[in-house]
């Protein structure tokens, strides 16, 4: 009886469109996909001082939770590069804002690859517009919103009034 129950809870997963391939966000704003297996160390190579964090683990008010260089990059995980200067530091909303704004503009970058025959055909100044473009978009009402509540850095400086010896 006891088997025949663990047999029947048997979960099958829904077939989902799933990509193969892990994205590392660069501080750049540049998406990659690596399709093969990677170590994270060969990513870091690229950019050395920055160091990879796992999209899942991050967490508004906890702390980062960095990549070993030894580690493998997951397929179907994204990975975003942090300045190593914020290994030690919390995770902040505007970090999570600049995740949330290249995911969105994600889409846009990758749907809009030239072919050849659409190149040979195509102006050079079209090219030229698409590149002036800025890769973040800071008129998005959620990015705005994010950037008012996010508290200021700029520390208040006062003048401190002291009385004079004589005065005691």
């Amino acid at each position: 009886m006891g088997n025949y129950a663990s047999s029947c809870t048997l979960i099958i997963p829904p077939i989902m469109k799933t990509n193969k391939a892990s994205r590392v966000i660069f501080p750049s704003g540049e998406i990659r996909q690596y399709r093969e297996q990677i170590k994270a160390a060969e990513v870091m190579l690229e950019c050395p001082s920055f160091f990879l964090v796992n999209s899942r683990s991050l967490n508004i008010n906890r702390r980062f939770s960095p990549l070993s260089a030894d580690e493998d990059l997951e397929p179907g995980n994204i990975y975003i590069m942090f300045s190593m200067r914020r290994v030690n530091s919390m995770v902040t909303p505007a970090d999570m804002a600049l995740f949330w704004m290249a995911g969105n503009n994600a889409g846009k970058r990758i749907s809009g690859r030239i072919t050849p025959d659409t190149a040979a055909s195509g102006d050079a100044t079209e090219a030229v517009e698409a590149a002036e473009e800025p890769r973040m978009m800071v008129d998005v009402p959620e990015f705005s919103y994010r950037m008012v509540v996010c508290r200021s850095r700029k520390p208040f400086l006062d003048t401190i009034m002291e009385d004079p010896i004589g005065a005691r």
